[in-house]
């Protein structure tokens, strides 16, 4: 059993490795530092994700970590305000977690979903020693652990195996039951919602 679990656990990893998209940065061989012991520290501002179908999806609202992870948010509220993630739908979702922000989601080719990235620099790893609970926002990338770019997810419970390996830039403070109604959207093809679930856009707002 033991043997098994281990299997999964690795499965489970590289598969959301490759969502992250593709990439042009070259592996580095030194392993990325882990900030440790720095509690986050909210941002003065946070995210608000809209769904375009909002009857049934809702909003789901995220507090930012700047004193963690300060490129993976610089990146993230750009991007934002840009407008980039307007359209883009969840295009992973399962128990585990909700996965959006390739670009190629909004195209009517559902193959290339999870390929995807912005035309701006990757980001860095900024990996942390912050646990990956339920409600947890973290960066999506490839292998390269300094492989993110635009693509996010949203862990929907405890997920230690994340933990060291992909960078912490917020947390859903209000929302996460529109975010478990989304992961349990069927049918599903694979992991990819049939019917799209789609993020009509995301604000970035100065905290009340």
């Amino acid at each position: 059993m033991r043997s098994i679990y281990f299997v999964l656990i690795i499965a489970l990893i590289t598969t959301l490795a490759a969502c992250g998209g593709s990439t042009s940065s070259t592996n580095n061989s030194a392993a990325p530092v882990v900030k440790e012991g720095v509690t986050p520290v909210a941002d003065n501002e946070i995210a608000v994700i809209e769904m375009e179908n909002s009857s049934a999806f809702g909003t789901m609202t995220i507090e930012l970590y700047s004193n963690i992870a300060p490129q993976a948010v610089a990146r993230f509220k750009e991007l934002a305000k840009e407008g980039f993630y307007d359209g883009v739908t969840f295009h992973r979702v399962n128990d585990t977690v909700i996965q959006g922000g390739d670009p190629n989601s909004k195209d009517d080719d559902p193959t290339n979903d999870g390929q995807g990235r912005s035309n701006k620099p990757n980001v860095p790893a900024e990996f942390s020693d912050i646990e990956y609970a339920s409600g947890i926002v973290g960066a999506a990338r490839s292998t390269d652990p300094n492989s993110a770019n635009s693509q996010f997810f949203i862990t929907l419970k405890r997920e230690p195996q994340f933990d060291r390996r992909y960078t912490v830039f917020g947390k859903v403070i209000d929302g996460m039951n529109n975010a478990r109604i989304i992961s349990g959207v069927k049918p599903k093809e694979g992991e990819r919602p049939v019917e799209d679930v789609r993020i009509k856009t995301i604000r970035i707002e100065t905290r009340k």
